[in-house]
């Protein structure tokens, strides 16, 4: 009789294994929202508002050659940080890009060397998938031409073709990233003030604000997918916004100086194409690090490929 039940009690049991619902995936935004990073933007006195971020369509217009003139209608630089998300089997890769009207200076810049319009440098995120939302266990920024290297404190990562920069720090569990005035070249936060003691905080939630000056310490930034549809990577062969693949129109300082993710580059890392940080990030992160433990190379879902 026991045998009877015990098998009755294992048939039970498959059935209904075979009848639960799956457990429900995480989606992309849901994702982006978890990781989505304490974002440290520092400001110049001279130009706060220089410093805040947008979107690259805050004026309501895909056309990048008149940013950089309609940066000064305040009221339309809310909060914004763009977003995608690729996967392994292993891992999941986010990129947040943070966008600026200007790559501005507070001197002349008569021959256009120095600054720029549109300004757009961010952030990879490399995530174990694990129970939830994963555990965060590398980061890479850019700053301008070069790219930097960090993981979080217990992260096993170790040096590979890159030397890591330093600790990837949390705040209420969000990594911190700190961006340049200016030049807005991205880095991890390190923990520090402001230079100059003024600058902006921002945090991710359902709607994005603009701040109340140079020195707001909580302003509430909204996520955009990269790849939406008419949004950053769908347009990427229209001539009203890119002057070529990966690179954003522009005609105030030096022209056609800024990149979107798929045209992100580092001077100095080798073999490492121009893009790869968004378009393929495992391999990336597989020559930057070692030690990493199991880590496919093979995307399950890569929407720029």
């Amino acid at each position: 009789m026991k045998t009877i039940r015990a098998s009755l009690l294992a048939v039970a049991l498959f059935t209904t294994a075979l009848t639960a619902p799956a457990q429900a995936a995480v989606s992309d935004y849901d994702l982006a929202l978890h990781w989505a990073p304490v974002h440290h933007q520092d400001t110049d006195s001279s130009d706060y508002d220089a410093d805040y971020l947008s979107t690259v369509d805050f004026d309501g217009d895909w056309n990048t050659l008149n940013n950089w003139e309609n940066q000064t209608q305040l009221a339309k630089l809310t909060g914004a940080a763009y977003y995608s998300v690729v996967e392994t089997s292993t891992h999941w890769f986010l990129v947040y890009s943070f966008f600026h009207p200007r790559d501005w200076d507070d001197q002349p810049d008569p021959f256009g060397t120095r600054t720029h319009e549109n300004d757009l440098e961010g952030t990879l995120f490399v995530v174990r998938k694990d129970a939830g939302f994963g555990k965060l266990e590398a980061a890479v920024t850019v700053a301008h031409s070069d790219f930097y290297s960090y993981v979080p404190a217990g992260s096993p990562y170790q040096n590979g073709s890159e030397t890591i920069d330093g600790t990837l720090l949390l705040v209420g569990g969000r990594p911190a990233t700190f961006q340049e005035a200016k030049g807005h070249g991205l880095y991890r936060w390190n923990g520090s003030g402001f230079p100059g003691g003024d600058g902006v905080i921002y945090q991710p939630a359902a709607t994005g604000e603009v701040p109340s000056g140079g020195n707001d310490r909580s302003v509430g930034y909204r996520l955009v997918n990269s790849l939406d549809a008419n949004g950053m990577w769908a347009r990427r062969n229209n001539s009203e916004t890119y002057s070529s693949f990966g690179t954003f129109r522009g005609d105030n300082g030096k022209d056609n100086a800024a990149n979107a993710p798929w045209g992100w580059d580092d001077q100095n890392d080798g073999a490492i194409y121009r893009g790869y940080l968004a378009t393929d990030p495992a391999l990336v992160i597989d020559r930057y690090f070692t030690n990493k433990g199991a880590f496919s190379l093979t995307y399950t879902h890569n929407a720029f490929r």
